[in-house]
């Protein structure tokens, strides 16, 4: 219909602990745009997939429970096969184990298609491959990123915040793993997009890095 503005396509990808999805999601709202949380969905897939028994290979029964596999979020809940899984994918053992699921063809091409039909009237998407894979043609593409210690301290902060008894240390070498393991997978390796502004969130607070996204999105 002519006349009518399209809405933008904004994607934020980055390592883990980069803040994805607090800026995402923060951004998606002050926008007026729905906010996909890829992040939730590749954890909600592992957390049943664990609790089924189910490897993190491609096989016959992973192809079924992902036939079977629904999610869904609201007001800030993330639903997966009808079941509030908010909590138990922010868990240590799903951070251990997501990236094993999410490196898998067979995985990524089942969200891909849920991921594109999200596009819809506009969103604010998080991942790894937003911008390289997901929605190339993206309005704004975004990729976050900080130093190793940076993101660790933060996830370290997260959970102290949850009454969770954790390590920093321990933390630190998750994330250092998860990071050789989303660069070096075969399938949609993390990696800026050609096109993307890189945004080195080190030493920035959460409202400066907001307001750096929110800039990037008004010169649309």
């Amino acid at each position: 219909m002519s006349g009518v503005k399209k809405q933008p396509v904004i994607v934020l990808d980055g390592p883990a602990g980069a803040g994805k999805s607090s800026i995402g999601r923060e951004a998606a709202c002050r926008l007026g745009l729905p906010f996909l949380d890829t992040g939730a969905i590749y954890r909600a897939i592992t957390f049943f997939m664990l609790r089924d028994g189910i490897a993190a290979a491609e096989s016959p029964e992973l192809a079924e429970r992902l036939r079977e596999f629904t999610v869904s979020f609201r007001n800030g809940t993330v639903f997966a096969c009808g079941e509030d899984v908010t909590e138990a994918i922010r868990s240590p053992g799903i951070d251990k184990k997501v990236s094993s699921y999410s490196a898998l063809p067979m995985v990524r091409e089942f969200l891909l298609g849920i991921q594109r039909d999200a596009i819809a009237g506009g969103l604010v998407a998080e991942g790894r491959d937003m911008g390289t894979v997901v929605f190339p043609d993206a309005d704004v593409k975004i990729f976050l990123t900080a130093a190793p210690e940076t993101r660790a301290r933060r996830r370290y902060d997260e959970r102290i915040a949850r009454g969770e008894s954790v390590d920093y240390g321990e933390i630190l070498e998750q994330v250092n793993r998860r990071d050789t393991l989303d660069r070096s997978r075969d399938v949609a390796p993390l990696k800026p997009a050609l096109d993307a502004v890189v945004l080195d969130t080190t030493d920035l607070s959460f409202d400066e890095v907001l307001e750096n996204v929110l800039e990037y999105a008004a010169r649309l």
